[in-house]
């Protein structure tokens, strides 16, 4: 595996694996340092066990050196009222220092004793011994361990809180830190999806998640960037069809006139295959505009010489609108090369010429020009039809304007160049306008062939 196929520093697999290596340290932090106490707990004397038995070897002691045998005997007489376990002193040869003579179970016992310090592993009482204080004397208190200081009186309830409760609570705080990391992210996903089911379409996830650097975060930026565009899309295609709705009650209402007016069969013929021709087109640009704003696919790349190119598309023009050749100049030098689609590139260079023809002036002209741009080519068509107000040169790309301005030609600019702009941006380029001259530029930046 190369470092490259890891993932980024900020893929929510670094986050995940930080957070289990550090639940899986904190347990084994926690099975270490809480094992080694309950082992403590549950297997040693307590601090308040050694110290009665360390009091008890102290008075034994006192006893001893106060009235040796006698002394013994009598504190030991008062041991057995105090403690119900076996209580005996013996010296360093293991012999009794009392008068009570030691029978051979007790001397048997004698050889498996334990010291304070030791664990206890059975349920047994042990016998332990604790020696005298005084390290220069040679005695040891030898006891039956009472069963009030045997350990591990709470064991099995620790045993629940130690292998059970808190597993199960630093368990549930890791539940709680996945959850954050990965369900609510993923709620708030669900719920946008839920609102595009009930045509919300304006509802956006909140900035905690499109904040994120990992997966979910550009998962939910994906999100928002693809209820963007289905809105618009949405809202393009309901105002496309307002718009078509509109535009086709004009030709409609002419039909009608015709169809009820006492005009002879040949102009009536000729008027109503015009208006049909007119509605077809109509229909024929909004399906063409709805299918580009629409559409992703990309587009196969192909190298297209300008030059050429303008010399079909003025061949269509001059033969629709009667211009001659002569007024739809090209000055693009043979070496202009463009990369992109033949026919999508066409047709948008097919709407903006026929768009500077229908508002220039009939004896005006048209002129397509270019210049190399670094990597890209300049194009720019101007017309002599007036140009337009500074403030409608954005307006003109979109569907069905109508202008009010010294333009020649009905004030509007129809579907032609919102589909040459989306036909043109589709290619990787761009398409703009401004007032040049005695009418209007349109500039389109292409890439160029290599």
């Amino acid at each position: 595996m190369k470092w490259s196929d890891l993932p980024g520093k900020h893929s929510l697999f670094w986050k995940l694996a930080l957070l289990l290596v550090a639940f899986c340290l904190l347990m084994i932090w926690l099975s270490w340092s809480w094992g080694r106490y309950m082992e403590k707990q549950n297997q040693y004397l307590s601090d308040d066990a050694r110290t009665t038995l360390t009091r008890y070897a102290g008075e034994a002691e006192q006893a001893w050196r106060q009235a040796g045998v006698a002394g013994l005997d009598s504190w030991l007489q008062g041991m057995r009222q105090r403690e119900a376990g076996w209580v005996g002193v013996i010296g360093s040869d293991l012999q009794s220092l009392s008068s009570q003579q030691l029978t051979d179970q007790e001397v048997q016992h004698l050889t498996y004793l334990r010291g304070l310090e030791w664990p206890i592993h059975s349920n047994s009482l042990p016998w332990l011994r604790v020696p005298f204080p005084d390290t220069s004397s040679v005695g040891s208190l030898v006891i039956e361990l009472p069963r009030r200081f045997m350990p591990g009186h709470y064991q099995l309830f620790w045993r629940v809180i130690t292998n059970g409760l808190i597993p199960g609570l630093f368990t549930l705080l890791l539940c709680v830190g996945l959850y954050r990391l990965l369900v609510v992210p993923l709620n708030s996903l669900r719920e946008q999806a839920n609102a595009w089911r009930a045509d919300q379409l304006g509802v956006r996830l909140s900035s905690q998640t499109t904040n994120r650097m990992d997966e979910l975060g550009e998962l939910g930026r994906a999100f928002d960037q693809m209820s963007e565009r289905l809105q618009s899309t949405v809202a393009l295609q309901q105002q496309l069809l307002r718009d078509l709705s509109h535009e086709l009650r004009t030709p409609l209402s002419r039909l009608r006139v015709a169809s009820d007016s006492e005009e002879d069969l040949a102009r009536l013929r000729e008027r109503i295959g015009r208006e049909v021709d007119g509605m077809q087109r109509l229909v024929d640009d909004t399906l063409q505009l709805a299918w580009l704003e629409t559409e992703r696919t990309p587009l196969p790349d192909e190298a297209i010489q300008v030059q050429a190119l303008w010399e079909m598309l003025t061949e269509n023009a001059c033969y629709e609108s009667g211009w001659p050749a002569e007024q739809l100049s090209c000055t693009v030098d043979a070496a202009c090369w463009v990369s992109g689609n033949l026919n999508t590139l066409a047709q948008a260079l097919e709407n903006i010429l026929r768009n500077a023809i229908r508002h220039s002036p009939a004896d005006g002209r048209v002129r397509l020009d270019a210049r190399r741009d670094g990597e890209y080519w300049h194009l720019w068509l101007e017309d002599q039809g007036g140009g337009v107000a500074q403030e409608d040169l954005q307006r003109i790309f979109d569907p069905f304007i109508r202008l009010d301005g010294s333009r020649p030609g009905n004030g509007g600019f129809g579907l032609g160049l919102s589909i040459a702009r989306n036909a043109v941006q589709r290619q990787g380029g761009r398409l703009w306008a401004e007032n040049a001259g005695q009418g209007l530029r349109l500039n389109m930046r292409l890439l160029a062939y290599k």
